[in-house]
């Protein structure tokens, strides 16, 4: 068919995962359930970090800034699929699927450069504790923050403008939950293997990047708490970099399989999962892995769910 004469796609059909209705009615319960939870235990990191003023420090403002990324981060894709759970038509406009695309790339990649900057934090206060309170100030930890949505913003701005640019005349239906960039490359009518080269090029150069500097400053961070003569100094070392590591493989683990490794192999279902494990599950289990091991973090939370008496009755 000519492009002269071909419809242009005015919307597309986002198939989610197809099964009964009996089923659809059970996925959406459960992904509802791990949403509240989502919102629930970011936000609650983020007003345990307002109002104590013992976490005023650069660890945990990085921490608050975290949860707010991970709460936009869902809010980019699990309240559209909660409705196409039951929605007999599962539409979304063209430019709803775009905005969506691009969001959830730049926050993405935000939160590569958040766990980037987390990481730097950890070397400094491991590494140079005497000079952790000079170099981080709090005008340095507000540069860092701002960097971080900046960048991430900006990195894939462009090729997500030349995608959106290109014709798109039918068919209309993605076999995903999302709008993710090879569905959408895959319903092109224009020949677009430059573009697609450039844009997978550009997310592997950010993850890998991101996760080598991340296990740089980590490796630098055991070698200097294996010199720790004590015990509690080595726990409490530990401690406060084990959940920042354990959140950093479940995110790196997941993005590598889907934008990294070779996936041509993996089925659309396997993909489906993968992407689900990483855009909804891990901001869920974030909260809690921050939180078990840290006792200023548990006691702040329990002051925001609990309230000030009952922390003074302990």
């Amino acid at each position: 068919m000519n492009q002269s004469q071909a419809s242009t796609v005015t919307y597309f059909v986002l198939l989610g995962f197809p099964g009964p209705w009996k089923i659809q009615i059970t996925l959406f319960s459960l992904i509802l359930l791990v949403y509240m939870i989502t919102l629930t235990g970011n936000m609650a990191i983020i007003c345990a970090v307002r109002w104590n003023h013992q976490l005023h420090t650069p660890m945990y403002v990085f921490l608050a800034n975290f949860s707010f990324l991970e709460i936009w981060y869902v809010n980019s894709t699990v309240p559209n699929m909660l409705v196409n759970f039951l929605s007999k038509t599962k539409i979304m406009s063209f430019s709803g699927c775009f905005t969506q695309f691009y969001f959830f790339f730049s926050l993405g990649t935000t939160e590569c450069f958040f766990l980037c900057a987390m990481a730097y934090d950890r070397y400094l206060a491991i590494c140079y504790p005497l000079h952790y309170p000079c170099i981080m100030t709090r005008k340095f930890c507000s540069t860092l923050v701002f960097l971080c949505w900046i960048f991430g913003f900006c990195g894939h701005l462009i090729p997500i403008s030349f995608i959106s640019q290109l014709s798109f005349c039918g068919p209309n239906i993605i076999d995903h939950f999302l709008c993710d960039v090879d569905p959408l490359m895959a319903l092109s009518c224009t020949p677009t293997p430059v573009i697609r080269h450039v844009f997978h090029s550009i997310s592997t150069l950010f993850i890998v990047l991101t996760s080598v500097y991340i296990l740089g400053s980590y490796t630098l961070v055991l070698r200097a708490v294996l010199r720790v003569p004590s015990s509690d100094g080595q726990q409490k070392a530990f401690s406060t970099c084990g959940s920042h590591l354990l959140v950093v493989s479940l995110f790196y683990g997941t993005i590598m399989v889907m934008y990294v490794s070779p996936t041509s192999g993996n089925s659309v279902a396997m993909h489906k999962i993968i992407t689900l494990i990483y855009s909804v599950v891990t901001p869920a289990l974030n909260p809690f892995i921050y939180s078990l091991r840290n006792k200023d973090m548990k006691y702040a939370l329990c002051r925001v769910f609990c309230g000030k008496r009952v922390m003074q009755n302990l």
